[in-house]
């Protein structure tokens, strides 16, 4: 009985603390490597900028005109907005016989 109860904690604190922390950092270093020039994003410091390049371990962000700052690309707490990229999609999709119609 009491093996029964120690495998049912660990079972229980699992899927309460460790599959959700993996989820989350499984959706950061996906954020991170999707990172491109254009983006907004905000760092674990609370600094927003525009992404000016990435390389493979930092990022040159441009956080006011002119001035550029170098980060860890873990630094990166979440991207804002990607407007060039989501943009450059819709541009490139082609038109339904409705979206062409209305395209007129």
């Amino acid at each position: 009985m009491p093996i029964l109860m120690i495998a049912l904690l660990f079972g229980v604190m699992y899927f309460m603390m460790i599959r959700p922390q993996q989820k989350r950092r499984r959706e950061a270093e996906q954020m991170q490597a999707a990172l491109a020039p254009g983006d907004e994003v905000v760092t674990i410091g609370g600094l927003y900028g525009t992404v000016a390049s990435v390389d493979d371990d930092t990022v040159l962000l441009e956080v006011a005109p002119g001035v550029q700052t170098r980060y860890a690309r873990p630094a990166i707490a979440r991207v804002v907005s990607q407007a060039d990229r989501v943009e450059a999609v819709e541009a490139t999709e082609p038109l339904t016989e409705d979206a062409a119609a209305v395209k007129e």
